[in-house]
């Protein structure tokens, strides 16, 4: 059995190389023989870091014959059928499944959310997907939503795969970064959206407030690596208090901070999802349907 995965993956964003991970991992213990290959924008990191084959997602060609040798096509998970990104995300992972189809291979959309599609992205997922053998979801706007458009396959919702995700293991040095150790420590993950400026004054209100009032000392959580780094920067320059930019390389590191916060605030869903995993209360921002 040989499996191709296609998501965002190698592009730095630790919330989808985590569900890469726990991908992987899963058909790994129910398929132990089968053959994982991984499309990714870094399919030499890729192949490293999950033990997998890894393929150059931009390179049409070598997709084609990943394709070709698969048995099974997944596309997941994360919020792929949208084109509030742009059409070009939208056409690329439609196009997948729509070449599985073409080259008679099973495909799946797996535990995705769907939307927001206009009507032209709407018409994509309808005539390109509807080759698909079935999918999962994460949510019921998406069940709902797929539904319309894809009317002969089953649609199960499901949870996020990062759920599953294990890593008791990995610990950070809160004090190297300027974090008291000591001090209830306030996790926040934000990222660039619409209306971002507005929502980074009222979040940096509500940091200050924590500081002064709580002791609290607040730590930034990059998840979606150099851009959320930069909404996180934008969100330091509007606080009076000290809040310090949390530097990440792995998902590990991710993890051990959640686990160790008294806290999250998060515009970014698989920090929430970490949250819940670690039993950390968490306020969601909600800058988009599945947040």
């Amino acid at each position: 059995m040989q499996f191709l995965v296609s998501g965002y993956y190698g592009f730095g964003n630790l919330g989808d190389e985590a569900l890469a991970r726990v991908i992987v991992s899963e058909l790994r213990r129910r398929y132990p023989y089968a053959e994982i290959d991984v499309l990714s924008a870094q399919p030499e990191v890729t192949a490293h870091e999950l033990g997998v084959r890894s393929t150059p997602r931009a390179q049409l060609t070598a997709v084609r014959d990943a394709i070709a040798r698969s048995d099974v096509v997944l596309s997941g998970g994360g919020g792929l059928l949208q084109n509030a990104t742009s059409l070009r995300s939208l056409l690329y992972y439609a196009g997948i499944l729509r070449a599985a189809t073409k080259a008679r291979r099973k495909s799946m959309i797996f535990a995705q959310s769907i939307g927001p599609l206009d009507f032209f992205g709407k018409t994509v997922v309808r005539e390109w997907c509807k080759g698909t053998r079935c999918a999962t979801v994460r949510d019921a706007r998406s069940q709902q939503l797929l539904a319309s458009l894809l009317h002969d396959i089953t649609i199960e919702r499901t949870a996020d795969p990062v759920f599953l995700y294990e890593d008791e293991a990995t610990t950070v040095d809160l004090a190297a970064q300027g974090v008291d150790p000591n001090a209830p420590l306030i996790v926040v993950a934000v990222r660039k959206s619409p209306g971002f400026q507005h929502a980074a004054r009222v979040i940096a209100h509500a940091i200050d407030r924590l500081a002064e009032e709580h002791g609290a000392h607040v730590a930034l959580l990059p998840l979606g690596g150099a851009e959320d780094a930069e909404a996180a920067t934008t969100l330091i320059r509007k606080c009076k208090s000290s809040p310090v930019l949390f530097p990440l390389t792995d998902i590990g590191s991710a993890c051990a901070l959640i686990r160790g916060a008294f806290a999250v605030i998060g515009m970014r869903l698989h920090a929430l999802i970490l949250a819940i995993r670690y039993g950390v209360p968490f306020l969601a921002v909600a800058y988009d349907p599945k947040v």
